[in-house]
């Protein structure tokens, strides 16, 4: 039997090659999803193929009608020549096939704009479906997926492929509906006038099939190409304007220039590629249509001068011919579109239909916090990177109730943070199991332990929003009296009152108009704010001074007496509080007790003690 998170580090496993690989592997599965999905707007789609079936009628009648005028103006011609009397009656029959050419043109024309507009609208509704689709996965997925995907490359994929799905249905299935209709037709009525003429024209129909398929799979090819390339150019843009203000702190312009001028110039290259393949097919193409055309116009004009066809005939072969021109071109840019909406919608259903590792089992239940109280027992975890033999934590056990502090403390890299992200399920144990009032927390529903559990990051994060809207994320509803006392808990309410539009101050970037300080303890008081049973605060102060951290810590111990309080840190004056505190190293506990207790032990935690303390005596007297 599998356990849960054997399972979930199998899913998180095996997404990468999923990931990137699978697109290679999916075509007409992929194409027929899509057209499924344009089928779900019925009467959208029933409109824009009856618009289609009837333009693409209506054209068909054109060259029928202009080989019959000009069979009637070579008759009215004659006519008029030996001074017949019937030549007004020719003559009114010629103005009739006039006035029958204009009307199928006029109704080609509006049907063509019905088929235009139902295709574009049913596309954006397909775009508009797959970007709410998109984002919902992208908030429902593992952070281990997130660990291993860049954001430049979802952005790619949110953007370009998604524009590449949405105009199948234009360029490919309503496309493929009057070329077919248009080539099958004007097949019937030119090989029913004449069999050898008919084929003649209808020559480079197979060839153009043939070449076109070809076009096909190296179009596909080089999409792919481009598209990765593309996904490499957001990365470095996204990284570049991310970080622009360390670019501008080491004077590296230049590098950033080149090294994005590296890769913009592959794009530009495969680029290239993918043009020249399209034009060259497309010129191929061209080319045997109108190799086709001039055989036509010899071998018919042969047939009018044996008085096997009429002249009117020939003239709706070729009619028929210069018609079909621009569907040939369109052959082209139908394969083109079929290459690029298979690889971009496996590109993004590879993200839409993956499964969700950390997800709400089978009949999970709301957590019901009565006490808030948290226990740790055995727990063991890796990553889904690590080697199976690799462990980030092992046998970790402990159990803080409200009223109540923990302190955790260690060396980088010992688990700290690693236990901040278990607490609150952004990962699954390996071993173990965490508990919340004696419900384990893989047991119930993940919004609720979220609601339950309130982390303050070890790096803040802030939106592009106002303050009081930064304060409120947790509660959007909260009333401003509630936002001023998460604030002033945080020590960062005067601060903002002294500021021109105090709350109402819009935050820049990532917050980069605060100071780091200032950064995390709005997000101290973004954590305070819904009132959650316990509070884990993961390195939270370490951008505070010490005199802002003193005042913090004391407000927050009239919060904290009926809420269960986990403290990581570096700097041990701010654990020293704690009733009792955990020494991490190699992911194990190697020391625990309180601040007393452990000093007193005289082990690693009084080494780490004594060392901070000489540091901060050689600063002061520095």
């Amino acid at each position: 039997m599998t356990s849960s998170s054997e399972t979930a580090s199998r899913l998180d496993t095996d997404v990468e090659t999923s990931y990137r690989i699978d697109v290679s592997k999916m075509d007409s599965r992929v194409l027929w999803r899509i057209t499924r999905m344009a089928f779900r707007h019925r009467a959208r789609m029933t409109i824009a193929i009856a618009a289609t079936v009837c333009a693409a009628s209506f054209q068909l009648l054109i060259p029928q009608y202009l080989g019959q005028a000009v069979d009637e103006a070579r008759g009215l011609l004659t006519r008029a020549a030996g001074g017949m009397a019937d030549a007004t009656a020719a003559q009114e029959a010629l103005l009739a096939t006039a006035l029958l050419l204009l009307g199928a043109a006029v109704a080609r024309g509006l049907f063509t704009m019905l088929q235009n507009y139902q295709g574009e609208a049913v596309g954006q509704l397909i775009g508009y479906q797959l970007r709410l689709d998109l984002y919902r996965k992208l908030q429902q997925l593992s952070l281990a997926w997130h660990d291993r995907v860049h954001t430049g490359d979802l952005m790619t994929r949110g953007i370009i492929d998604i524009e590449g799905v949405r105009l199948w249905v234009d360029t490919g299935i309503l496309r493929m509906v009057l070329l077919t209709i248009l080539i099958g037709g004007g097949a019937v009525v030119l090989l029913r006038n004449d069999l050898v003429l008919g084929l003649v024209a209808l020559s480079f129909v197979p060839v153009v099939g043939i070449r076109a398929s070809f076009a096909r799979l190296k179009l596909r090819d080089t999409w792919i190409a481009l598209q990765d390339q593309m996904s490499l150019l957001t990365k470095v843009m996204e990284e570049n304007l991310g970080g622009i203000r360390v670019v501008r702190a080491f004077a590296a312009q230049d590098h950033e220039l080149r090294r994005y001028d590296r890769v913009a110039d592959e794009a530009l290259r495969t680029a290239s590629r993918r043009v020249r393949l399209f034009v060259l097919s497309t010129t191929q193409m061209t080319f045997v249509y109108f190799l086709a055309m001039g055989a036509t116009l010899w071998i018919g004009g042969a047939k009018v001068v044996a008085g096997d066809i009429t002249l009117g005939q020939l003239a709706e072969a070729l009619a028929f011919m210069l018609i079909l021109q621009m569907p040939v071109r369109q052959i082209g840019w139908m394969i083109n579109s079929i290459a690029r909406a298979s690889t971009c919608g496996g590109r993004l259903f590879n993200v839409i239909d993956l499964q969700p590792s950390i997800a709400d089992a089978p009949g999970a239940k709301p957590l019901r916090v009565t006490q808030g109280r948290v226990r740790f027992s055995n727990v063991d975890f890796r990553y889904p990177a690590q080697a199976r033999d690799d462990r980030t934590l092992t046998g970790i056990d402990f159990e803080v109730g409200p009223g109540k502090m923990l302190g955790i403390v260690g060396p980088p890299g010992s688990g700290k943070t690693t236990i901040a992200h278990l607490l609150g399920r952004y990962y699954d144990v390996t071993a173990g199991s965490i508990t919340i009032d004696g419900q384990d927390i893989r047991e119930v529903t993940v919004d609720s332990l979220r609601s339950a559990v309130s982390i303050v990051q070890q790096e803040p994060f802030l939106f592009t929003a106002s303050l009081d809207h930064n304060i409120a994320y947790g509660n959007p509803w909260a009333e401003r009296r509630t936002i001023e006392r998460s604030a002033g808990i945080a020590q960062l309410h005067n601060y903002i009152r002294s500021l021109p539009e105090d709350y109402r101050t819009l935050v820049g970037e990532r917050g980069v108009s605060l100071s780091g300080g200032q950064r995390q303890r709005l997000s101290i008081a973004r954590a305070i704010l819904p009132e959650s049973r316990i509070l884990v605060f993961d390195d939270s102060t370490a951008a505070v001074d010490a005199a802002t951290e003193s005042q913090i810590r004391a407000a927050l111990g009239e919060i904290a007496r009926d809420r269960a309080v986990i403290v990581i840190a570096h700097r041990l004056t701010s654990l020293m509080q704690a009733d009792e505190i955990l020494f991490l190293e190699r992911g194990r506990v190697v020391e625990r007790g309180s601040h007393a207790d452990l000093m007193a032990a005289g082990g690693r935690y009084r080494e780490l003690y004594e060392l901070q303390t000489r540091s901060s005596d050689v600063e002061v007297s520095a």
